[in-house]
């Protein structure tokens, strides 16, 4: 089974938009450019941003991007180079086309594809990155190739790449979904801090339980959970998943009280036995 049976058609790009990922393949080490976010699934509203994903070998030229951007922009916009932005999400730029907000996205085309190879074995990664609060989860990168349209290509690598993502690999699928085991982990230590009334602790154990709740019922599937963003209602939406997921979720992250962290306990329990159903 591939994840990607019933891709949504992304939205129709603008000439300018398509006239701007052409011209960002021009730039020196910039190898091909994506279309991301809410826009490639079909499902944005009218005043989403364009995500782009620039794809790069090497280091890009970054005066050169700053000069592409101004020129769309209409006025000088800082571009951060690799690692600008932090380890995960490398650097890009935020621009307004047309009145409308357009995000520069970089990727290292050579470390995605690192990435997607360790997918293939059963490995991945869990960084420290900001605006990424249960943190970025190394298989994002070929998820975003998979979901993501690709706009300009001169050389057809990226395109290559995002055919051989459209499986998703098994040995990434058992490793994301036995990840399960430490949601439950998490409850444990949230139910030692409960009694104290510690809020912020227990917040932040269930909120890592339920983060990887929803990357293991993802994978159980066969799909891309790419950050935190829409993760628990895509969870909830999923076959197989209990009743109320997002509810008795929501009601734990409300209470963070001792009768929270049982409801926790109990939403674990109960994907953690679909899990190992589906395992068995």
């Amino acid at each position: 089974m591939t994840s990607n049976d019933a891709r949504p058609a992304p939205c129709d790009v603008p000439d300018r938009i398509a006239a701007m990922a052409a011209r960002l393949t021009e730039v020196p080490g910039v190898r091909a450019v994506a279309l991301g976010g809410s826009r490639a699934r079909g499902t944005q509203r009218p005043d989403s941003d364009w995500d782009l994903g620039l794809y790069y070998r090497g280091t890009p030229d970054t005066a050169a991007l700053a000069a592409l951007a101004a020129a769309f922009h209409g006025s000088p916009v800082e571009v951060a180079g690799p690692g600008g932005w932090g380890p995960w999400v490398d650097g890009g730029a935020w621009l307004r086309v047309d009145g409308v907000p357009v995000d520069w996205i970089l990727r290292d085309l050579d470390r995605v594809e690192r990435v997607w190879e360790d997918c293939r074995a059963g490995r991945y990664e869990v960084g420290v990155q900001p605006g990424h609060p249960l943190g970025f989860w190394s298989p994002a990168y070929p998820g975003e190739v998979a979901l993501g349209h690709v706009l300009a290509d001169p050389g057809g690598e990226l395109t290559a790449l995002r055919a051989r993502t459209a499986v998703y690999p098994e040995r990434l699928r058992e490793a994301l979904a036995g990840a399960a085991w430490e949601a439950e982990f998490s409850v444990a230590a949230a139910r030692k801090s409960a009694p104290s009334g510690d809020r912020l602790h227990v917040s932040l154990c269930l909120s890592r339980a339920f983060g990887v709740l929803a990357q293991s019922l993802h994978a159980h599937h066969r799909r891309w959970c790419l950050n935190e963003k829409g993760a628990l209602a895509a969870a909830a939406a999923l076959p197989d998943t209990p009743a109320g997921f997002a509810e008795r979720v929501d009601a734990a992250l409300r209470g963070l009280d001792a009768a929270a962290v049982e409801t926790a306990a109990e939403v674990v329990r109960e994907v953690r036995a679909v899990l190992g159903a589906a395992a068995g």
